[in-house]
């Protein structure tokens, strides 16, 4: 009878080890999964971001500054690869091209361009898009974290070397807490 109970309790604990491992790794590949949704939307927007700066120098070409500051900004987000490295450089990319939507506010035929239209909604979509793959993205994080952290979780995760992962954050959260504009002629 004692047996059976030892033999019992061994089952039950063992399968909680076994639940949390898999609950570990279930919850691991979501977060590289979503890391990844996060990555082709921003490669979306990179390759969107040489079209723009072709449409508005084809009416601003004296504002070369601006132009390059958007293709450094965006070769510096482009070799980003950690959440918090590719934050800081969204930041930087996100703040050059605010100067090159300025810059296209004063050209009335550039802001009557069709192409320019189109290419401003895509861009518009694209930030909606990086904005919910990031909030989904954290929501795993969180979730991966304090599994990580929970009791007895933590002793799974600590002999199978599960690591917390970074969340994707802005630099500044004043601009994280500010709603999404719908369009760019600030």
């Amino acid at each position: 009878m004692t047996g059976l109970i030892v033999f019992a309790i061994l089952a039950i604990v063992i399968l909680v080890f076994v639940s949390l491992y898999n609950r570990l790794v279930r919850l691991k590949n979501t977060v590289k999964s979503s890391w990844s949704d996060i990555d082709v939307q921003l490669k979306k927007r990179f390759d969107l971001v040489p079209n723009l700066v072709e449409t508005v120098k084809g009416y601003a070409a004296h504002e070369k500054g601006v132009f390059e500051k958007v293709t450094l900004a965006r070769s510096a987000a482009m070799q980003a690869t950690t959440p918090a490295e590719m934050a800081k450089s969204d930041n930087m990319l996100k703040d050059t091209l605010k100067s090159l939507f300025a810059v296209a506010e004063a050209y009335p035929e550039l802001k009557a361009n069709t192409n320019f239209l189109q290419l401003q909604s895509q861009f518009q979509e694209l930030e909606n898009n990086i904005e919910a793959a990031r909030r989904y993205y954290n929501a795993v994080v969180r979730d991966f974290n304090i599994l990580i952290e929970s009791f007895p979780s933590n002793i799974v995760a600590g002999m199978f070397n599960f690591k917390q992962q970074e969340f994707f954050q802005l630099e500044e959260p004043s601009i994280e807490r500010k709603p999404v504009k719908g369009d760019f002629s600030s």
